[in-house]
């Protein structure tokens, strides 16, 4: 074999194209080019929650009812179907609007599926982030003044400074911190910030939130201000444990309840994460597949076809999906955990439930936050909207996990009997399931699925 042959033209483009993608590749540097194709996010059209709802107030098909103390929230609310028991409240100058929030004066924030929405007291605007199926996170504002057609304005730039960095996955999207906050709610830089989620320890969740439940013997830093002479990440956590409510610390009568329920905070952490990685691997997987059509068309070669390394990239991205859609790593709680809100039965109240009544939504709130360790978010649209060889993928390795043939043993925390009930649920309750997941098939043919090409 000649190792030192001239390369065709088409072949030295094609290298150059490889070696200049590896370069950049965003699994080294974390950060994935959201400009131009295959993303395009600041051009693309979208259908997330927040452009529907706009489409129908321009038609006339609905409006929004404007409220003196609320503006436009509950109205929006109700639209969108988020329930006000997700309330929670943050305190720490986070926000655009950080003149106007402080501990006397927190910003709400509440969540559904597919939707999050910030109101600040006082606040000139509502502040919305909405998940569109490809693009991921898509951000928003609504003034606060009663007009006959209200408008949301979409915003990139602003909000993609905190909204698109390393904490999000590198992709828009969204996140929960913890941040050591004085009593003015300036944030104490010095002691540093952290992403927060299923795997964090509670002694480091929710600095600059007040919350509200119990949780026994646990501690965390909601409720609790650093003070100026204290070395910093000094915080008292004793005194802010176990609030029911938040009297002693502000006046709530403003707010829609006066609640900042606990178990919201955490299903709230759970849901960004997932939301980020299911963006980032769609993210991934349509970049590789642009990479391979871009080198395949110099090459003179069917522009479907799969190079070996962006079989890898995709499996990479859906397996980082499958550690979040899992719960891996999830803490183990050591004391029940309960809300004040009613937020807990609002959410388990789902009716997307099999035929003994099981659910992906039910919560355990003992040893931990759901029951079937299996993110509700598998039913989202952003999920099926997911790249059919991507989805092939998470497919797969799921049914190895669920029926205990995961060679890796990372997941091996899914007891026999919780990964039996995770896969009696999604067969009864998702329709879009491949074949192999039925339990009238013979196990055969999904050990043959598995053996296969990932696409």
């Amino acid at each position: 074999m000649n190792f030192f042959r001239i390369a065709s033209a088409g072949e030295f483009k094609a290298l150059l194209y490889l070696c200049f993608s590896l370069l950049f590749t965003p699994s080294l540097i974390g950060q994935i080019s959201i400009k131009g194709q295959p993303i395009d996010y600041f051009n693309k059209s979208v259908k997330d929650p927040i452009s529907k709802l706009q489409k129908k107030l321009d038609q006339g098909e609905l409006t929004l009812e404007y409220d003196k103390n609320f503006g436009y929230l509950n109205s929006l609310l109700k639209h969108l179907n988020i329930d006000a028991s997700s309330q929670v409240l943050v305190f720490s100058k986070t926000s655009f609007q950080l003149k106007k929030i402080s501990p006397r004066t927190p910003r709400a924030l509440y969540f559904g599926d597919d939707s999050y929405i910030g109101w600040v007291r006082g606040g000139e605007v509502l502040e919305i982030s909405s998940v569109d199926p490809k693009q991921g996170a898509i951000f928003y504002t609504l003034e606060q003044k009663r007009v006959d057609r209200p408008k949301f304005i979409r915003h990139n730039h602003e909000c993609l400074q905190c909204h698109s960095s390393t904490l999000t996955k590198g992709v828009p999207g969204h996140l929960v911190r913890s941040v050591y906050t004085f009593q003015d709610g300036q944030l104490d830089l010095r002691a540093g910030t952290s992403l927060t989620d299923h795997s964090s320890p509670l002694r480091e969740r929710w600095g600059g939130w007040y919350v509200t439940g119990s949780h026994g013997s646990q501690r965390h830093m909601g409720n609790s201000f650093v003070q100026a002479s204290e070395i910093p990440g000094t915080i008292d956590r004793e005194t802010g444990a176990n609030l029911k409510n938040l009297k002693s610390l502000f006046d709530s009568d403003p707010y829609l309840t006066p609640h900042s329920d606990i178990v919201s905070l955490m299903v709230l952490e759970h849901q960004t994460q997932v939301h980020n990685l299911i963006t980032r691997a769609n993210y991934l997987t349509r970049l590789a597949s642009n990479d391979d059509k871009v080198i395949n068309e110099m090459l003179g070669r069917p522009l479907e076809e799969r190079s070996e390394s962006s079989k890898r990239r995709i499996e990479r991205a859906g397996e980082a999906l499958l550690e979040q859609l899992l719960c891996y790593k999830g803490i183990t709680l050591t004391a029940p955990i309960s809300g004040t809100s009613g937020y807990s039965k609002y959410f388990s109240s789902s009716p997307i439930r099999d035929s003994k009544g099981r659910s992906l939504y039910q919560l355990d709130l003992k040893s931990r936050l759901f029951k079937y360790r299996l993110s509700y978010l598998i039913y989202s649209e952003a999920f099926d909207t997911l790249p059919k060889e991507l989805k092939n993928f998470v497919y797969k390795r799921l049914w190895g996990i669920l029926n205990h043939r995961d060679s890796s043993g990372k997941f091996s925390y899914l007891q026999k009997n919780e990964a039996q009930a995770i896969l009696e649920i999604l067969r009864e309750t998702k329709s879009t399931l491949p074949s192999y997941y039925s339990e009238n098939k013979e196990q055969a043919q999904g050990k043959a699925a598995l053996r296969k090409d990932s696409f």
